[in-house]
């Protein structure tokens, strides 16, 4: 269910389980977090996650749970929330592709995904006022950053599905694009992110996430700004980058 491709220094993890819409059990979590770990492990410089068939990820695989026993707690405490943070904490640029329905655990996937590129026919909201169920995976936070209380309110209430045009107007996510262009653009932009200053972007993915997180101010940021800059003057790729521009020639960044 849960494919992984390297190519050079892109990894490319693929849901695939098109016949229930990508939605996940247990065992597809474990299965998801040892993918990151390999990729990780073959020291890849960016990587893809995007879903097989008609959607992204329609969340958690509930065609057998049964509500009377069902351990809430194991799966979203247990399982889900541990692999949205090893996500998040990817040592390399994560891009996602997302397209038809990204709806609760697929959701999470989205969130804790650096740069997410949406179809613009994909649906994305809260579709649990239908099961008597609550938003999950991250989804009040995000919401709530990017529409505000009302309009998170008014989507849960109402179960209304935005489209992927819908959601990057409101600034949930990254870029929306024609449903038959999203997939090499999100692979095109990872291959790029991955010939680039890689080190460089690893500590602006740590900054953005303190600054999120930890809700630094201005001043409080500019200093973690200052330290990073000044660590990355001792790596190889701050040198050849200067090299380059001062030569007039295009950089050769190795990631380190």
């Amino acid at each position: 269910m849960i494919d992984l491709t390297l190519d050079g220094d892109v990894a490319t993890v693929v849901l695939n389980a098109p016949a229930r819409l990508n939605a996940l059990d247990e065992q597809a979590l474990r299965d998801l977090g040892r993918a990151y770990d390999e990729a990780e492990a073959a020291g890849v410089r960016a990587l893809v996650l995007r879903g097989e068939g008609r959607a992204f990820c329609a969340g958690r695989d509930i065609s057998t749970v049964d509500p009377r026993d069902d351990d809430v707690m194991g799966y979203l405490g247990g399982l889900v929330t541990p692999l949205l943070q090893r996500m998040s904490r990817f040592p390399a640029p994560t891009f996602a592709v997302a397209h038809g329905a990204c709806l609760g655990v697929g959701l999470g996937l989205l969130i804790a995904t650096d740069v997410v590129y949406v179809a613009e026919s994909a649906k994305i909201g809260s579709p649990f006022a239908a099961l008597g169920a609550t938003l999950d995976s991250g989804g009040h936070a995000l919401f709530v950053d990017r529409l505000g209380a009302h309009r998170t309110l008014d989507l849960i209430y109402t179960g209304r599905l935005m489209t992927g045009a819908e959601a990057v107007a409101a600034g949930l996510f990254s870029r929306a694009l024609p449903d038959e262009e999203v997939v090499q653009a999100t692979t095109d932009a990872a291959a790029k992110a991955a010939r680039g200053a890689t080190a460089a972007f690893l500590a602006s993915k740590q900054l953005v996430a303190r600054i999120r997180d930890e809700r630094l101010a201005l001043w409080d940021s500019l200093d973690i700004e200052n330290a990073a800059q000044a660590a990355l003057c001792d790596t190889d790729d701050y040198r050849e980058g200067f090299a380059a521009f001062q030569e007039k020639r295009t950089p050769e960044f190795r990631g380190h």
